[in-house]
């Protein structure tokens, strides 16, 4: 089955991801556009699985305020070069998950972190499981899988801070 270029560009305007694997991901779908949105995602996923123990050393720590200014949040998001932490793709990452420090007030960056005892959810708990405030069908972790197909270099959020006025050493609630 072949696909006209327009076809093609569009997943890739859609995704980000390279023509060739756009290409792939159409024949792989028999032309389903959404079908192959999933697929790139899946790829995306397995490539994100097999650059995970990569050094990362560079990155960008990013803050957000809230319109209020009393609440904010401070994350350390880490890649493998400087070149990809100055990237449009990497820096909107960064702002999201700053966002969601924020607004969903994780405890833990995943759910390797959390410790025997604890009680709840690790939907809520765990910032990599939470889903997106801004889009709740995907989550923080999807969000992170994308870019890290896109950049082809591992990315971790290696630690996170939230600060809200009036409250301190306890969990707020979002």
């Amino acid at each position: 089955m072949t696909f006209s270029t327009e076809e093609v560009k569009r997943l890739r305007d859609l995704t980000g991801a390279g023509m060739l694997d756009c290409k792939n991901a159409l024949q792989e779908a028999e032309g389903d556009l959404e079908k192959a949105k999933d697929v790139l995602r899946q790829r995306g996923f397995e490539a994100a699985a097999k650059r995970s123990e990569r050094e990362t050393a560079e990155g960008v720590v990013h803050s957000y305020i809230h319109h209020n200014r009393r609440l904010g949040a401070l994350v350390e998001v880490n890649c493998e070069s400087d070149f990809v932490a100055r990237t449009d793709d990497f820096q909107r990452l960064a702002q999201q998950i700053a966002l969601q420090v924020a607004a969903a007030n994780p405890l833990y960056i995943s759910k390797d972190e959390v410790t025997s005892g604890t009680e709840g959810d690790p939907k809520e708990l765990c910032l990599l499981e939470q889903p997106f405030v801004q889009d709740e069908s995907r989550t923080i972790q999807d969000l992170l899988s994308d870019v890290i197909s896109k950049t082809g270099e591992n990315i971790r959020v290696r630690r996170f801070a939230r600060f809200e006025l009036g409250r301190y050493g306890e969990r707020a609630t979002p």
